[in-house]
């Protein structure tokens, strides 16, 4: 691995806990990258390195963001044990209003911890469902969630858990709102 690498070190894996979340196979993201399957089978297991373009492309067929896979101010003995403030990878952010960073070093864990933020007056237009176990602890200002169509306004100090229920968020109010997620299996 040479030292002016940018990517993460657990790349690889990420690579293939994220493809394993979405459900693809080494074929159907080969395939799509119009890449080898030995080929990604080596950058999954971090025998090679993919290239910038090709890592653009991974990410965009996995719909993550590129900065979701690099590395920034991260010292050599904390890499895959300690995550900085200054150095969380951001998520990226399907949903305006929402910023979401990685508090977990990376996802090679059987879960992964999120930090996201919701902007004043923010909401997810339309409910969605994923295939996973979370438990949400609000850290500041106010949240209202519908899970399966039943709403809950929830303020700091609060949590909740979902179960692959739909769900729906607002952030009605003037001040941001800060949540900590805990998701399984890793989704980002």
């Amino acid at each position: 691995m040479p030292d002016d690498r940018i990517t993460v070190p657990s790349l690889g894996a990420d690579v293939r806990a994220i493809r394993k979340a979405r459900k693809m196979t080494l074929v159907d993201l080969s395939d799509a990258l119009g890449r080898s399957v030995g080929w990604l089978s080596q950058v999954e297991r971090d025998m090679s390195y993919p290239s910038i373009a090709d890592l653009n492309r991974i990410a965009s067929i996995l719909d993550v963001s590129v900065s979701s896979f690099l590395q920034v101010g991260v010292a050599p003995d904390e890499a895959g044990v300690v995550v900085r403030a200054h150095a969380r990878r951001p998520i990226g952010s399907r949903t305006a209003g929402l910023t979401e960073a990685l508090l977990s070093p990376d996802l090679t864990d059987d879960f992964e911890v999120i930090h996201s933020t919701f902007a004043p007056h923010s909401h997810l237009t339309e409910p969605l469902s994923r295939p996973t176990q979370e438990v949400c602890y609000i850290v500041s200002g106010q949240f209202e969630v519908a899970l399966d169509g039943t709403h809950f306004l929830l303020e700091a100090g609060d949590s909740f858990r979902l179960r692959g229920e739909q769900f729906q968020w607002w952030n009605r109010h003037d001040t941001p709102c800060e949540i900590i997620w805990v998701i399984s299996p890793p989704i980002y």
